[in-house]
């Protein structure tokens, strides 16, 4: 006796696809091409043409439930070869997104990242904020002094660098003049704890929904999850994603793997950078500027170089392939987000060296603003995407899903 299934179609999710760049899933016909083209689809289960299926389907759940979709690299090997011109990796490019807003947390701000007409208020509210900073600490320098001293005392008080002109004299130009290094890090550390946070959430809740539905089509035979053991495929899973394996598996897009990975280890980088000066300033009391013959200043230079180009090389990319390749706003916010961090660090610190105190300032105060839409979005950005992916790659080493 033949089953029957009824099937509930989610058109409000068909249309949220296709608004976030998979406008062409309705050209599929099922040929079957692109799993049949992709090179790094497994055998036992291959994607994405079942992807294509439930998106078309409007199968809202099984699509944003599935770890497959995050193994999808959007190489374009798959559009190049459609018949039918679907564009599957832009279409499954689009469900990652609404992947992210569904699992976000406020979902109205993933929304927000997503909405092109919100950008002047995503910009507009940290850049009044940092000049409500500037002119706090460029006015009321000495009674917050006071202040701090009075709140936190000698242990925390005594690190409140209102001026920092450390290891390059008294007459350097130090970007704490403009804006309180305590403002700076009561802004970010709380932030960019509050996105830890949000991931560590969203997370929890993506790989339950990825096991129970790998279990529910057969795809592991492991009823729970063993934390232990997905620390461990994770582990295994870190070389690949270093190196950038499966980008360079595929054909039609292989010249991202360069950019991506210089933009993957300038953040790297960065990070380092960021910790080892938060370390010096809050443990030792040693505030910058900081020499340029300091050799994590040459970490700091040469993450910041590659940042810029890696992000330009990005770019370029996707302006040269406009017309085979869908790019949306959420694609181009993520872009020049990146390639604004870099610049304007760049730019602030060449303005210093130059003894250009205001031009200085001013491109730190564009830096400041790019940190903080950084950290404030980046669990309901397309940045989410390294996050998610890296999830779903550790959960399918995990399931020894190959």
């Amino acid at each position: 006796m033949t089953e029957k299934y009824l099937v509930q179609p989610d058109l409000d999710f068909i249309a949220q696809v296709r608004n976030l760049g998979g406008e062409t899933l309705k050209k599929c016909y099922q040929c079957a091409t692109c799993s049949v083209a992709c090179p790094i689809a497994p055998e036992n289960s291959p994607f994405p043409r079942k992807e294509m299926i439930a998106a078309s389907w409007g199968l809202k759940d099984r699509l944003l439930n599935s770890g497959d979709i995050w193994l999808c690299h959007q190489c374009g090997d798959c559009s190049d070869l459609c018949p039918r011109g679907a564009a599957p990796g832009d279409v499954l490019s689009a469900v990652r997104s609404a992947a992210i807003i569904e699992y976000a947390r406020p979902k109205a701000l993933a929304k927000a990242v997503n909405d092109p007409k919100k950008l002047p208020f995503l910009l507009g509210i940290p850049a009044i904020w940092f000049a409500f900073l500037a002119f706090i600490t460029m006015n009321a320098g000495d009674t917050m002094t006071k202040i701090f001293y009075a709140v936190f005392g000698d242990i925390l008080g005594g690190r409140f660098h209102w001026s920092a002109h450390a290891q390059e004299g008294e007459h350097a130009i130090a970007q704490a003049d403009f804006f309180s290094t305590w403002f700076v890090d009561l802004t970010f550390v709380p932030l960019f704890t509050a996105s830890i946070i949000i991931f560590v959430l969203n997370l929890k809740r993506f790989l339950n929904n990825i096991h129970e539905n790998a279990v529910l089509e057969g795809k592991t035979d492991k009823t729970s999850l063993d934390f232990k053991a997905m620390i461990q495929a994770l582990i295994k899973v870190i070389p690949t994603i270093i190196k950038h394996d499966k980008f360079n598996e595929c054909e039609t897009n292989k010249d991202r793997a360069t950019p991506h990975m210089m933009v993957l280890f300038s953040f790297i980088g960065l990070f380092t950078v960021t910790a080892i000066f938060f370390l010096t300033l809050y443990l030792f009391q040693t505030p910058g500027p900081y020499s340029q013959i300091n050799p994590v200043k040459w970490l700091a230079n040469i993450s910041g170089v590659a940042l810029v180009i890696g992000a330009a090389l990005m770019i370029k990319n996707r302006l040269d392939k406009l017309d085979d390749q869908i790019t949306s706003y959420k694609d181009w916010f993520l872009l020049g987000l990146v390639f604004a961090l870099g610049l304007t660090g760049m730019l602030t610190e060449m303005a210093r060296l130059a003894h250009l105190a205001g031009i200085s300032y001013f491109f730190y105060y564009l830096h400041l603003i790019a940190i903080f839409n950084l950290f404030a979005f980046l669990p309901f950005s397309r940045m989410a995407h390294f996050v998610y992916r890296t999830a779903a790659m550790t959960y399918a080493e995990y399931s020894n899903r190959k």
